[in-house]
């Protein structure tokens, strides 16, 4: 079976994209599944888009398999969400790789502390862990990544 392809997301794929979002949250053990949390998402995607979001989905024959939303001009990976039933199957890596293609020389992020088969993951994969802090909007501590290229 080939890859999905990353492509720009469509405005009539947002409510597709949320979905997909809360589902792989909700696969992290850290929140459950809401209707509350999949408005407040719905409503993110197209505010955040209008603010400078790159907007990317892994597209696997017409279905939304990941989200990838990327701040371009702060080299900020801002979410990389793939649904529960593509983990594991490297979409997660392919979309990094996509993300390299477009910020080759440096990339931050952060990520949710507690959600450490994300952030073990991005250390594998070579980000260099910088500080944690919290989110004053959520309340949540952030643990802040950075990659850079190798000289």
């Amino acid at each position: 079976m080939p890859p999905p392809t990353i492509r720009p997301a469509r405005a009539d794929e947002y409510d597709e994209i949320a979905r997909v979002w809360m589902e792989s949250w909700v696969s992290t053990g850290l929140e459950g599944p809401s209707d509350l949390l999949l408005a407040r998402l719905r409503a993110r995607v197209p505010m955040e888009v209008e603010k400078g979001w790159s907007l990317y989905v892994a597209d696997d024959a017409g279905k939304v398999a990941a989200m990838l939303a990327l701040h371009l001009p702060n080299c900020y990976l801002d979410q990389l969400f793939v649904a529960p039933q593509y983990q594991g199957n490297s979409v997660g890596r392919q979309l990094l790789t996509f993300t390299r293609q477009h910020l080759p020389d440096e990339i931050w992020l952060r990520c949710v502390r507690e959600n450490d088969k994300a952030w073990r993951w991005y250390e594998r994969e070579g980000f260099v862990f910088e500080r944690e802090q919290v989110e004053p909007i959520t309340g949540l501590m952030m643990k802040y990544y950075r990659w850079r290229k190798s000289a």
